[in-house]
């Protein structure tokens, strides 16, 4: 059984910096493409940054891109989201997503089989 399982939300002030893990058990996720996601009440779950199967380097939406940056470490099955220089507009649960196997990048949450329960990250001024 398939589980992702995330980390290291909190509360933190204006300009302070998170790191998110997600741990994924029940599959080797090195030919899957691994992606975070943020929601807030009242709209659909954003794309923020993912790490395709075949490619190191971390695609990132346009609003995150020089703040935010995610790893990967297949030997241990994780994927981690380093925030910097949070504002109250990254206020928002955030989810750790699984691809289907050797599928590409995809921007959209319909594109990810498993998902995180989801952690929240509060940023205040």
């Amino acid at each position: 059984q398939v589980q992702l399982v995330e980390s290291g939300g909190g509360s933190v002030e204006v300009g302070h910096s998170l790191r998110l893990s997600c741990a994924a058990q029940g599959v080797t996720f090195s030919n899957h493409t691994m992606a975070w996601f943020r929601m807030t009440p009242g709209k659909e779950r954003e794309f923020v940054m993912a790490i395709r199967w075949s490619h190191p380097d971390p695609f990132s939406s346009l609003a995150e891109r020089g703040r935010f940056t995610m790893t990967k470490d297949d030997a241990s099955n994780s994927v981690y989201l380093q925030m910097n220089n949070l504002g109250p507009e990254d206020t928002a649960v955030y989810y750790c997503a699984l691809g289907r196997p050797y599928y590409g990048l995809g921007l959209g949450p319909q594109y990810y089989s498993y998902w995180g329960q989801g952690i929240q990250v509060t940023v205040s001024a």
